[in-house]
């Protein structure tokens, strides 16, 4: 039995064992990866042609219309601001991210949601590991190859090696830890997830299906892929950029470039 002091100051109980180090009656706080998967087949030529039929509807102008029109006749809508008929076209996205990434997303209002529920969801049980998830923020230090699987190892609870000294890392992964303690207290002392929910950190995982029409879609990444977005939001939002722009190019050719053009230049 050892006592450990981290870079911070503070110190705890730990057993030792031969080259293992445990940290007694505690947990470890599981971190993860914001991510994102698009739920539904795209036939990026199907779209195409909708969008098409639904447009030339304004215009009358199904005579122009032929095997390969779609494509210069999109363009032309996109290029002229006639975005309503993109909202015949509804695409859903599953994203794994955190509360405060939930609460920037819900405000775009044109969308449906389905979120994961802090209610109902009680991670003491064994189908969420008896732990808490939380989400790895933007300003965290990588996990290495070593310590990925031992965050008290990434955040200097080691016995072996050099600590990690980073106090804005530290002081964001103890107060998650903090924060898991408080919720397994109140839930052992009788208290309901959805009474001991109110001690969980903003970092923690929850998991949002969205849908949204095409039109929606490219505001919302107008909106949350600039400099000026949530660094965590930003993030998440170029990812899923680049993945529609790869399924639906032409739908998505403006703002991709006006996005991955500054980030190359920056």
């Amino acid at each position: 039995m050892e006592n450990v002091t981290d870079a911070l100051g503070n110190t705890m109980e730990v057993v030792t064992n031969g080259s293992e180090t445990e940290q007694k009656g505690r947990r470890k706080v599981k971190i993860v990866e914001q991510s994102h998967r698009i739920m539904d087949y795209i036939d990026g030529q199907a779209i195409l042609n909708k969008i098409e039929d639904c447009g030339r509807t304004c215009y009358q102008s199904f005579d122009k219309k032929s095997q390969s029109s779609a494509e210069k006749f999109v363009r032309m809508i996109i290029k002229n601001g006639h975005l309503s008929v993109l909202e015949h076209v509804s695409i859903t996205v599953k994203f794994i991210t955190d509360r405060g990434v939930l609460a920037e997303m819900t405000r775009h209002r044109l969308a449906s949601y389905s979120v994961e529920s802090t209610r109902y969801c009680n991670y003491s049980k064994d189908g969420f590991g008896s732990e808490i998830t939380v989400i790895q923020p933007c300003f965290l230090h990588d996990l290495t190859p070593a310590t990925q699987h031992d965050t008290d190892k990434h955040f200097g609870f080691s016995l072996n090696g050099e600590p990690n000294t980073d106090a804005k890392d530290m002081n964001w992964y103890f107060g998650c830890r903090q924060a898991e303690e408080g919720y397994f207290n109140m839930l052992d002392c009788g208290c309901t997830p959805q009474e001991a929910r109110s001690v969980l950190p903003m970092s923690l995982k929850t998991e949002i299906v969205m849908t949204a029409n095409l039109r929606e879609w490219r505001e919302v990444f107008n909106q949350r892929c600039d400099s000026h977005a949530h660094p965590q939001m930003r993030a998440l939002m170029l990812d899923t950029l680049q993945d529609f722009h790869h399924r639906i190019p032409i739908i998505f050719d403006d703002i991709y470039s006006k996005f991955f053009a500054k980030e190359a230049e920056s």
